[in-house]
C-alpha cells in the first residue's frame, strides 16, 4: 500500500482531531514544509512510537530457523503433488528465512534446484546447486546433489562436464561406501547417458532469458538529446507559468518512435498484499505468494531462484551482483527497517530510499541545496512564482544556442541549461503542498518523523559523506550524522511528491487455474518509481504516447502521429478513462440494472480508490450498490460484501456519519450469513471503534 497502514492513519488522525485548535491552526497555515515539519515533529510521543511499534511487530522480516523449517516442509508437499512452480516458491521463502551458511539454507538450496529440475529451468538449477554446496550441505547427501548437477549437464548438451561430475562422484564416494546399491545402478545409468552422444533437446526457456534481456536493452533512442538525457532529440523542453514544465515535439514524430528510454532514479518494489501476522491461527507464517517471491528487489527482474539479503528475510535479488548493489547503496540503512517500512507504506519507503541515494553525489552540494533557504523560508521552494518572474526559457532537442540573457534556468537544470537527471531533478518536482488537506500532511510528517527516530536509535549512518562500498554486514551500527532533521524535511517532500509524480512500474500477471483452456491476464502494479524526465509529460485524456516497463526501465513510444509544436502527453489514469468510455457505451444499449453495469461501477470505484479520490470512488461504488441489491436483494451475501467496501472507502475519506451508518448496515447484513467471527465483521468492528473516538465530545474544550 502507499500509505500507512489503516491502524496508523486512523491513530494519527485521532491524534489530529485531539490538537488544540491553534496547533491545529498553525500546521495547516505552515508556509514551508520545514515549517511543517518542524511543528508536527515534537508531537510525536513516546506513546506513540511504542503504538507504531506494535503494529511493526506484526511483521516477520527477521531470520528464523523454525520458518525455514515449516516454509521446506510445505515445499517438500508441494513437490510431492508434483507442484513444482509452487514448491520453488515455498523452498524460496525457506532460504530467506535461513541464516546464512545454515543446514537450513543449504537444505532449501538444495531442494529448489530438485524443483527447477522439473521445471526445466537448467542453468538455474545448476546455480542453486553451487549455492547449495556453499552453504554447506551435508556431505551424506551429495551423491543425489551431483548426480542432479550431471543430469542438468547432459540435458544442456555439455557432456564433458557432465563426465567430470560422475568422474568427481565416483572417485569422491566410492571409497567412502556412501553410495547405496540403488544409488549405484542411478549413477551408472546417467554415466551412460553422458557416454552417448547428447541429442538436440528442446528445452524450456529460462525466465527472462539474456537473449530476451539484451534485445530490448540494446533499443535505444535514435539521438539522444544533449540537454535532456534519456530522452529524444525529437522534443524539448519548456516552461509555463500555469503549467509548469512540459515537453514539446521539434519535427513530426511517427507513431512507435521511442521518445523516452529512462532508468528509474528510486524505484520500490511493491509488498503486494502482506498482512502482518494473526494472533490466533494455526500459522503465523505466510505462505501467499507476493510481488517479492518472484522479482529482484533492486532491478525487479523476475526471477524463480532469488538470493536473500543475509539480514533479514524480506529483501530478495536475482544475483549476488544485485545483492551487494543494493546494500551499498540503501539496504545497508533499511535492512533492520523492514517491518516499519511495511507497516508506514511504500511511499515513505520511496521517500527513504531517495534521501539515501542523494548521498551518492555531491553531498556536499546536496545538503547545501536542503540548508539554502532554512534561515527565511526553509527549504520548500514557493509552490508557484510570480509568472513575470519566470523567464522563457527552453531546452531545445536541435542544438540551438540558448539567449546568454537569461537568468532563471528551469527547475531541475544546472548553470548551464541540462536538465540533470539526477538527485537535482527529483528535489525540484512540485511537492503540491497546498493540495493536500492538513490531516495528510500531518500524517505524512508524523510517519517521517517516526522513522528519523527509528534512524537514530538505531544508530545508524544513513546520512554522510563516507560512502565507499563494504563488505555487507548486518550488524553495524555506526554513529548518525548531524543533518538528519534536514534530511527528514526532504523526506516529508518526497512523500508529498509522490501523489501526483510517482510512476507505477505494472507487469502482466497470469490469473485463474492453470488448468483453464483459456488462460486470463491482468496489469498489476509491480513498483513504485521516480523517473525524472518521464515526469515532464503532462496528463492528458486523450494521450498521445503509450508507456511500457521492463524491470526499471521506463519506455515512452509515440501513439499516434505527433505533429512539431505539439506537447506530449500521456495518460496518468489511463485505466479509470478507458471504463468511463465503458460506462458511456454501455449507457446506450444496456439498461441501468445490467449486471455489467453494475461491475463497471465496482470497477471504477476501484480505479478511483486507489488514486486516493474517495469521494468519487464512493460516488460509483453506491451505483454498484444500486445494481447489486436489484438482482440479489437488500439483505443478500454479495449486498454485505459491498456495504463493507464502501464503509471502507468512507472510513478512507473520513466521512465519519456516512462511515458509521454504512458500517451498521454491513454488520447487520453479514452477521446473518457468517456470524460473528468473521473477518470481515471484524474489520468493520474496528473501523468503528477508530471512528467512535474520533467524534467530538460535546461542550468539550478546543485550546
Amino acid at each position: 500500500m502507499d500509505l500507512p497502514v489503516d491502524e496508523w492513519k486512523s491513530y494519527i488522525l485521532q491524534k489530529w482531531s485531539l490538537l488544540p485548535k491553534s496547533i491545529q491552526v498553525t500546521i495547516s497555515t505552515a508556509k514551508t514544509l520545514n515549517d511543517l515539519f518542524l511543528h508536527s515533529s515534537p508531537l510525536l510521543q513516546p506513546e506513540d512510537e511504542m503504538f507504531l511499534k506494535r503494529l511493526s511487530g506484526g511483521y516477520l522480516v527477521g531470520k528464523d530457523p523454525d520458518a525455514s523449517l515449516f516454509y521446506r516442509e510445505k515445499g517438500n508437499k508441494k513437490f510431492q503433488e508434483k507442484d513444482y512452480m509452487g514448491a520453488t516458491v515455498l523452498y524460496s521463502k525457506g532460504v530467506s528465512h535461513s541464516g546464512p551458511s545454515s543446514t537450513d539454507m543449504s537444505l532449501c538450496y538444495a531442494n529448489r534446484s530438485a524443483a527447477l529440475f522439473h521445471l526445466g529451468q537448467y542453468e538455474t538449477c545448476l546455480k542453486d546447486i553451487v549455492r547449495a554446496q556453499t552453504h554447506g550441505y551435508p556431505e551424506r547427501l551429495q551423491p543425489k546433489l551431483l548426480l542432479r548437477k550431471a543430469e542438468c549437464l547432459v540435458t544442456l548438451g555439455r557432456p564433458q562436464e557432465a563426465s567430470q561430475t560422475i568422474s568427481d562422484l565416483e572417485s569422491n564416494f566410492a571409497a567412502k561406501a556412501t553410495l547405496s546399491a540403488s544409488q549405484f545402478q542411478i549413477l551408472q545409468r546417467t554415466l551412460c547417458r553422458v557416454k552417448v552422444k547428447v541429442q538436440e533437446k528442446e528445452n524450456l526457456p529460462e525466465i527472462f532469458p539474456e537473449a530476451l534481456t539484451k534485445t530490448f536493452e540494446g533499443v535505444d533512442l535514435r539521438e539522444e538529446n544533449e540537454q535532456i538525457p534519456s530522452a529524444s532529440s525529437s522534443v524539448s523542453l519548456h516552461i509555463d507559468p500555469l503549467k509548469g514544465r512540459y515537453l514539446v515535439a521539434t519535427k513530426d514524430i511517427l507513431p512507435g518512435e521511442l521518445l523516452v528510454k529512462e532508468d528509474a532514479f528510486v524505484s520500490v518494489l511493491n509488498p503486494g498484499e502482506m498482512p502482518p501476522r494473526r494472533h490466533g491461527l494455526e500459522s503465523k507464517w505466510d505462505t501467499q505468494v507476493t510481488n517479492g517471491d518472484l522479482h529482484c528487489h533492486r532491478c525487479l527482474r523476475r526471477t524463480l531462484a532469488p538470493v536473500p539479503c543475509d539480514g533479514c528475510s524480506y529483501a530478495k535479488y536475482c544475483s549476488q551482483a544485485c545483492m551487494q548493489q543494493a546494500w551499498d547503496r540503501y539496504h545497508s540503512v533499511e535492512c533492520s527497517l523492514g517491518a516499519l517500512l511495511l507497516t508506514l507504506g511504500v511511499f515513505c519507503h520511496v521517500a527513504l530510499r531517495s534521501a539515501l541515494l542523494a548521498r551518492f553525489e555531491d553531498v556536499d552540494k546536496v545538503i547545501k541545496k536542503l540548508c539554502g533557504e532554512m534561515s527565511n523560508q526553509g527549504i520548500c521552494l514557493p509552490e508557484s512564482r510570480d509568472p513575470a518572474q519566470i523567464l522563457k526559457y527552453d531546452l531545445r532537442g536541435e542544438g540551438e544556442k540558448k539567449d546568454k540573457a537569461v537568468e532563471t534556468p528551469i527547475p531541475g537544470c544546472d548553470i548551464n541549461g541540462k536538465y540533470e537527471r539526477n538527485y537535482n531533478a527529483v528535489f525540484h518536482l512540485l511537492p503540491h503542498t497546498e493540495n493536500h488537506s492538513p490531516e495528510h500532511k500531518f500524517l505524512c510528517a508524523l510517519s517521517v518523523s517516526a522513522l528519523c527516530r527509528q534512524l537514530e536509535a538505531a544508530g545508524l549512518q544513513a546520512f554522510t559523506t563516507d560512502l565507499k562500498p563494504t563488505k555487507l554486514k548486518a550488524a553495524e551500527t555506526p554513529v548518525l550524522c548531524a543533518e538528519l532533521n534536514v534530511w527528514g524535511v526532504a523526506m516529508l517532500r518526497h512523500m508529498l511528491q509522490l501523489q501526483c509524480n510517482a510512476q507505477a512500474i505494472t507487469t502482466i500477471q497470469q490469473t485463474g487455474s492453470k488448468e483453464n483452456l483459456i488462460t486470463d491476464t491482468q496489469q498489476v502494479r509491480l513498483a513504485t518509481a521516480l523517473f525524472p524526465v518521464v515526469s515532464l509529460l503532462n496528463h492528458s485524456c486523450s494521450p498521445n504516447t503509450s508507456v511500457s516497463f521492463f524491470g526499471t526501465i521506463a519506455t515512452v513510444r509515440a501513439s499516434q502521429l505527433i505533429r512539431r509544436g505539439q506537447e506530449i502527453f500521456h495518460c496518468y489514469e489511463l485505466a479509470i478513462q478507458l471504463l468511463l468510455e465503458c460506462q458511456s457505451d454501455a449507457e446506450s444499449f444496456l439498461s441501468a440494472d445490467h449486471s455489467v453495469v453494475g461491475e463497471i461501477e465496482d470497477t471504477l470505484a476501484q480505479a478511483y480508490a486507489a488514486l486516493g479520490d474517495w469521494e468519487k470512488s464512493a460516488t460509483h461504488l453506491q451505483e454498484s450498490l444500486r445494481v447489486v441489491e436489484v438482482h440479489h436483494g437488500p439483505s443478500s451475501v454479495e449486498m454485505g460484501h459491498e456495504l463493507f467496501k464502501l464503509a471502507q472507502v468512507f472510513f478512507n475519506g473520513c466521512a465519519i456519519p456516512e462511515a458509521l451508518n454504512t458500517i451498521q448496515k454491513a454488520e447487520k447484513v453479514l452477521l446473518v450469513h457468517y456470524g460473528p467471527w468473521n473477518d470481515e465483521i471484524r474489520e468493520l468492528q474496528k473501523m468503528k471503534s477508530c471512528l467512535l473516538d474520533l467524534l467530538p465530545i460535546p461542550g468539550g474544550p478546543k485550546e
